[in-house]
């Protein structure tokens, strides 16, 4: 249960805006150390806005955020990242004409700039979780497949050791097998210690390997839970995993299902 977690993110009364469109109201989310949180729910729902303001991205119009226990007044990227937040962003934001190497020693500048010198050894770290990435580390990051790059995004926010990973979409367009060994590199994540705020729009993957979970519909918070009760809520069976009962204990056993599109 979630309570039973001192909380490293805590996020109360959130409200953004677009112009005069609200786009999230008063959203409340609570992240245990050592704990992945699940946010689902549809397209424009506000999923990806949340982590925006969360992150600094976006202004928030008001609520509170705190972070590691601390009240965060004023939330710009440079600062929660030097604080131990990483974003791996729905576009994953590579840079193409770099190296795969290149690409990872980017995720560690702020570490460096802070005076920390151990991006050999937390390359080697992500190397181990991303074998394939070792194989191209020369290879350009535009000549890499859809799972590759999603791989290097992740791999790349890693360099910064971040004590709160916020994950937006990890899945989308990715081929079947590919988002198994993403839900599975998410998991061993949390066996290491980070903790992990999980946008996802694959909600049976996302329930599968989070602790407790958000829905989130059109900018509000419509249910919460466990992630286990969640997985076996009517309403979130009927309006996310599309399936009965019988069925749906049966795909709690299967290969996560992807969205269509970019393949492996």
């Amino acid at each position: 249960m979630q309570n039973q977690h001192p909380h490293i993110l805590e996020v109360a009364d959130l409200c953004v805006s677009y112009g005069k469109v609200e786009a999230l109201h008063h959203a409340n989310l609570k992240v245990g150390a050592g704990q992945i949180v699940t946010v689902i729910g549809p397209n424009g729902a506000g999923k990806t806005t949340m982590l925006g303001a969360i992150m600094g991205l976006l202004p928030k119009n008001r609520g509170d955020i705190r972070f590691l226990g601390e009240p965060q007044a004023e939330i710009e990227v440079e600062r929660m990242v030097a604080k131990g937040m990483s974003l791996v962003p729905e576009s994953r934001a590579l840079f193409g004409s770099m190296t795969v190497a290149d690409n990872l020693l980017m995720g560690a500048f702020m570490r460096h700039r802070l005076g920390h010198r151990d991006h050999p050894e937390t390359m080697e770290r992500v190397f181990q979780i991303f074998p394939r990435l070792k194989e191209r580390r020369e290879q350009q990051a535009g000549t890499l497949s859809g799972g590759e790059r999603q791989m290097l995004a992740v791999g790349r926010a890693l360099m910064a050791k971040p004590k709160l990973l916020l994950l937006d979409e990890p899945s989308l367009g990715l081929a079947p097998l590919i988002v198994k060994e993403i839900f599975r590199v998410i998991a061993d994540l949390k066996q290491a210690g980070v903790s992990i705020l999980l946008i996802e729009q694959n909600a049976r993957a996302a329930l599968q390997v989070a602790d407790y979970g958000y829905v989130l519909e059109t900018g509000e918070i419509a249910l919460e839970g466990p992630a286990d009760q969640l997985a076996n809520d009517p309403k979130v069976i009927e309006s996310y995993l599309g399936l009965g009962g019988a069925a749906h204990a049966a795909s709690s056993r299967s290969v996560p299902v992807a969205n269509q599109g970019e393949t492996a």
